[in-house]
């Protein structure tokens, strides 16, 4: 590989199929679904054999970027640029922007050829996978718009297919595609499983930054034109790119398989024989574990007495199963999902109904995580509300104060530095202090081990938008966020 490449991680997905464990502000490529890393940190880790590359580019929701931050830098990843949408678009638009970075980083003339891989997906065979980028590099260095297709295993009518062509003289496996294919119905999938030739689109695509703007220029001109003046008036915001709002939310919402490759000339397929899977519901997660001489694959706490094929994934709790067989269980520290495989598809009408009746199951969990650490809601009750709150060594919390609360901290683990109106002060184990209702106030980890506070909080309004946030060390919004508590 000659070529400038950049991976362009998109990570901007929901995974509402994943509830209870995957939710809006954490949504399942930050969750670790089938090893000790999360999603994003195995697709960032398996591009470690492939040398050529450079850094990559991350895409994510704004909401996220901290989350982005954090995980890629755990493994040792700092990457070329972090593009925040404001919104979300679908792939398209998300790609564009990337590209539109990719020519930026680099010398005048060159153009980057582009690796662009979801950040939840699982793949097993990285050998075969880097075989695979090199063969999908080479195609696209001749111009060509590639993706990658899976032979399929089962007559899924989830994914969209492939239909391969004849070879394409350029790289050992490069087959032209014939056409796409979009999901089908179980009969039509069958059809595709036994006359052979068709593949799972697998969603992971290389093409260079030219020309897929190019393209795009062509089949989805408003998509270009709207990502081109969003990205001329991107701002740099704490290490991130932050798009330009009002011309981003002008895209139209599209993916690049409806907007570029279902419509260009001169696509190509390398075929990806690697044991991916998208895990797009907790059948291909529990299908994706390593299940033991029952076929049960149980992952945290558990129990398992005459258990046969059934997956459970908890969390600190004890979860016993006894005498069942073909079962999906999830349990978290607010809600606990049981379904079938069959069924499993339709979680995400759960979350989706517990939106519409304006719950926060669907969009966080009880512990929710911030840049300086997290903080888990341990109880509440009429008029108070009790906190389990975590800093991180060095970080610290913004300056700010409540209209509606007061706040009791005691110091269980760490040292803390405390601002409160003109005074600041320390506090160790044991020792305690009160925030009156209105005061200005901050807490920070002056120390080398993790701060741990428990937070009492009394008042008529205990929702986490009752902020007003004076000076922040991340950048964030001055008042009234609820995704911005701390």
């Amino acid at each position: 590989m000659s070529q400038v490449v950049f991976p362009v991680i998109l990570s901007g997905g929901a995974g509402t199929r994943l509830w209870p464990l995957s939710r809006e502000l954490h949504p399942k490529q930050f969750i670790p679904l089938v090893e000790e890393h999360t999603l994003l940190q195995a697709t960032a880790r398996r591009l470690a054999p492939l040398h050529e590359l450079h850094p990559p580019i991350a895409v994510c929701n704004e909401a996220h970027r901290f989350l982005v931050v954090q995980q890629l830098g755990a493994i040792g990843v700092t990457p070329a640029a972090v593009l925040l949408e404001p919104v979300g678009r679908n792939t398209a638009p998300a790609i564009a922007a990337a590209a539109l970075e990719a020519l930026g980083l680099v010398d005048h003339g060159e153009d980057p050829i582009l690796l662009v891989l979801p950040a939840d997906h699982v793949i097993g065979d990285e050998r075969r996978f880097a075989s695979a980028v090199r063969g999908a590099v080479r195609e696209a260095a001749a111009g060509h718009l590639v993706t990658f297709g899976v032979a399929p295993a089962y007559a899924e009518t989830g994914y969209g297919y492939i239909k391969a062509g004849g070879p394409t003289g350029v790289s050992d496996d490069g087959r032209r595609v014939e056409r796409f294919v979009e999901k089908p119905d179980a009969g039509e999938a069958a059809g595709y499983c036994e006359e052979g030739g068709y593949y799972w689109n697998s969603g992971m695509f290389v093409f260079s930054a030219s020309r897929y703007l190019r393209e795009l220029g062509f089949h989805a001109p408003a998509v270009r034109d709207a990502v081109s003046q969003a990205h001329r008036g991107a701002v740099d915001d704490v290490g991130f790119r932050r798009l330009e709002a009002p011309s981003f939310s002008r895209s139209p919402a599209i993916s690049v398989d409806y907007a570029v490759m279902e419509h260009a000339s001169g696509t190509v397929m390398i075929p990806l024989d690697a044991d991916w899977s998208d895990v797009g519901s907790w059948a291909s997660v529990a299908a994706a574990g390593a299940g033991d001489a029952d076929g049960n694959v149980a992952r945290g706490n558990t129990i398992l007495e005459g258990v046969r094929d059934t997956y459970i994934n908890a969390g600190d709790r004890v979860v016993a199963a006894v005498g069942v067989s073909g079962l999906i269980i999830v349990d978290t520290a607010d809600a606990v999902l049981v379904t079938r495989p069959e069924a499993a598809q339709d979680t995400g009408k759960v979350a989706a109904r517990l939106e519409s009746a304006g719950r926060a199951e669907h969009r966080a969990h009880r512990k929710v995580h911030r840049p300086w650490g997290a903080f888990d809601d341990v109880h509440r009750g009429a008029g108070f509300k009790v906190k389990h709150i975590v800093v991180n060594p060095g970080q610290i919390l913004s300056l700010q104060s409540h209209q509606h609360r007061a706040e009791h901290w005691v110091v269980v683990r760490g040292t803390a530095r405390v601002t409160r109106g003109d005074e600041t002060f320390t506090l160790t184990e044991n020792q305690s202090t009160y925030i009156p209702l209105g005061a200005r106030h901050r807490l920070a980890n002056p120390g080398a081990v993790p701060l741990e506070v428990v937070e009492v909080q009394t008042g008529g309004y205990l929702e986490e938008d009752d902020i007003v946030r004076y000076e922040d060390a991340y950048g964030r919004a001055g008042s009234g966020d609820p995704e911005q508590e701390g």
